[in-house]
Parts: structure tokens; sequence; C-alpha cells
């Protein structure tokens, strides 16, 4: 095979796995348009609502979506270029036949783009089986190598043993990565804890990102970063009746979880409350780029007390500050105090290339 190059593009730097529910795509079409070339979210799509459709087509220019059916059954509306919609298919180790022939058709209609999603903890295969395995994604698509973008997914880490174990895999799989010309190569992860209900209430609680910490101990490897957001890369498994006001707040390593039970007064002045505490915290940004749209929503409350929202308005707005946050923190690395780099000036070179 031919070896991996180092003569890749630019953008996009992160690409964030998100459910393609009302709060995550809110958040993503108030991007910053000067990000949305940096940014590559991958959609899992789990129902084709027109509500979906909708807001995908409200994405700022420049922010092309990946889209993974792969829970959707291998129907003619689950084949994404039927959509109408600009969108890089995403493709599992697994898909059948019908549906790697319906994806290839879908990348060639977006210029001959795709994302082959590699799962650390499930597709378990040798080196050879997987060379096999994407060898027969490239044929059936009518792609090559070089057209595709690799996303090693190592699902949930959650403490220091989840984080170690991880790297040892990944790094296992990245010695295979090398074989092949990727278009890119990230590895995402997800640290967020699969329930919130037993953390404690009315004060800010800081949880370690260890999606963050994984990929800085991969630093040596030159790959992208991808994360699952603000929420865990499983299911969750919370309290289905626990629907608190809460925010997912991401500071450089870690998330501060504001979880707001205190009774008296309107939702509204409870919610007024919780960000009257965030937007005095030393984590919150006055200004600069890490400052969102859904930084501002939280504002407006904490001044105004513009209602409590509801739980896709809290994701909405925790997702808006942690995509900004991420961009910030790749993208504007400080160089004698100033950042080198801000929207509107093009994108930024890429870390060092995968060998």
């Amino acid at each position: 095979m031919v070896p991996a190059h180092g003569g890749r593009a630019a953008a996009p730097v992160y690409r964030p796995i998100l459910a393609s529910r009302r709060g995550e795509l809110e958040a993503l079409s108030h991007l910053e348009p000067g990000y949305a070339a940096l940014v590559a979210p991958v959609l899992e799509v789990n129902a084709i609502e027109r509500s979906m459709m909708d807001a995908m087509r409200r994405f700022p220019p420049g922010l092309l979506p990946a889209v993974d059916v792969s829970a959707l059954p291998d129907l003619p509306e689950a084949e994404l270029g039927r959509w109408g919609v600009p969108v890089v298919p995403v493709i599992r180790l697994a898909e059948s036949d019908h549906r790697l022939v319906a994806h290839g058709a879908a990348a060639r209609a977006c210029g001959r783009r795709a994302l082959i999603r590699l799962r650390a903890g499930q597709d378990r295969a040798g080196p050879d089986a997987s060379t096999t395995a994407v060898e027969r994604i490239w044929r059936f698509t009518d792609l090559a190598p070089e057209e595709c973008d690799l996303l090693v997914d190592a699902g949930d880490v959650c403490c220091p043993a989840d984080v170690r174990t991880a790297e040892a895999r990944i790094r296992h799989l990245l010695d295979w990565a090398r074989r092949h010309a990727w278009r890119s190569v990230t590895v995402a992860a997800g640290g967020m804890p699969p329930t919130l209900s037993r953390l404690p209430t009315d004060e800010p609680v800081q949880l370690e990102r260890w999606d963050w910490l994984l990929w800085r101990r991969l630093a040596d490897a030159g790959v992208d970063y991808g994360d699952y957001g603000v929420h865990p890369a499983g299911p969750a498994t919370g309290d289905p009746g626990d629907r608190l006001p809460t925010v997912r707040y991401t500071d450089d390593d870690s998330w501060w979880v504001y979880r707001w039970a205190r009774r008296g007064g309107r939702g509204d002045d409870r919610f007024a409350d919780l960000c009257r505490t965030l937007v005095s915290a030393p984590h919150w940004p006055t200004t600069g780029a890490a400052f969102s749209w859904g930084d501002h929503e939280l504002l407006r409350r904490a001044r105004r007390g513009a209602g409590a929202g509801s739980t896709a308005n809290w994701a909405a707005w925790s997702t808006s500050h942690h995509l900004a946050h991420v961009l910030a923190t790749l993208v504007h690395p400080a160089v004698d105090g100033a950042p080198r780099w801000h929207p509107g000036q093009g994108p930024p070179q890429r870390g060092r290339p995968l060998r």
C-alpha cells in the first residue's frame, strides 16, 4: 500500500461526534463563521426528521457535516444522496454492500469525500483483517484512500485506567493506519460520565476531561482532535426524571457541571441564579474566541432572567461554548501573549502529520 503522506489540507482541525438532537444542531448553526471550515461535526442519526434537515440547512457556509446513519435500517430514505443537503458519509467497517454503494454515490456528490469510522473497542480485528475491510470499502465506494478521512473512535474514557488502556489500543491502530494514505486521521473519545444525577446540586462540580487528556498523550502521533461534545460516548444512564437545570461548562482540562435545585420562586429565577453563579466564576470567558453564542445566552439570563429554557436549550448553550472553547484552544495558542490566528484570516496550519 502507498504510505501515508504529509501533504494534507490544513482544515478541519476538530471533529466532534454529536447527536442530531435540536440542542446540538442549534449550537452548530450559531458557530462563528470564521471557524466553520475548521470543525467537521460527525452527526449520529437515529431517526430522519424534517426538523433535522431544516437545521442542517441553517449551518454556516463552510460547515460540512459527516453523517453516520449506521443505526438506521438499510432503506432508501437512509441513502444520504437523497437528502438534498451536502453531507459527507460516515462508513463503518461492517456496512452492507448496498449501503457502501450508496455511500460511494453520496461521497462523489460532495467532492469525493468520506469518513471511515473505526471503533477502537468494537472493531478488534488484526491489521491484515482491517486492511481487507477498508479495501472492500474503497472497492464498493469507488474511492481512493486519500479521499477518505479516518476517525479512530476510542469511545468512553472516564478514568486514568481508561486513558492508559485506550492509549495503548489507539497507538496500535495508528501503527496500522500508517500503511495507508489517509486524507487525515482523527482520534476521538468521550469523557463525560454517563450520568450526572448523583452529583451535588447548587454548586459547581469539577470533572476531568479524560478525552482531552488522552489526545494530549497522543500529541506525538500528529492526529487531529475529536470528542463527544459535552455528552457521554455511550447512552446516558441517568434518572430520566432528573430534569434539573443543568449546564456543562468546558474549561481547559475539565468541565464544570452546574445542576441547580434551589427551591423558592419561579424556575426562571432558579436558572438566573445558576447563570449568575457561572458568570462570576474564574472560568467564565469575558472576551476572546471562547466567548460563544451560548455564552451570550447564559449572560442574558444572568443579567435579566430571560427565561430558563429547556433541556434542549441547556444542551445548545453548553455545546456552543464547548465548540468555541475547543477551537480556541486548538487554533489560538498564545505566542508572546498574543493569539497567532483569528477567524477571517484563513485556516491555521495543522500539527505534525501522521507518518
